[in-house]
């Protein structure tokens, strides 16, 4: 998986109920034709992620269709969840409209 491009935003908790900061980023990649994944749309993984003083990690994520936006019903292997988690932790303090 090769992530090309993404967006991300910073979501407010108004209430401060919640511990750290969470953030949610539209990651769009291109995977190999032999993958599951594969469609020449392409595909884009939501991504609900955490950082608070203990820890940081994906909350959620969702694999979607770029054409549709649908839903597909994919799981992530585990180094690709990792390839994510990284990216996520890198890029968490870009909250810009479109980072390539």
């Amino acid at each position: 998986m090769e992530i090309t491009h993404h967006t991300v935003e910073k979501l407010e908790d108004p209430f401060g109920l919640l511990e750290g900061d969470r953030y949610e980023f539209h990651l769009y990649a291109n995977v190999d034709e032999e993958d599951d994944l594969y469609s020449e749309a392409g595909f884009l993984v939501r991504v609900l992620y955490l950082a608070d003083k203990e820890e940081e990690k994906i909350l959620h994520y969702e694999i979607r269709e770029r054409e549709t936006g649908n839903v597909l019903d994919f799981e992530l292997e585990e180094e690709e969840e990792e390839l994510i988690a990284a990216y996520c932790q890198a890029h968490k303090e870009e909250t810009t409209e479109e980072n390539e």
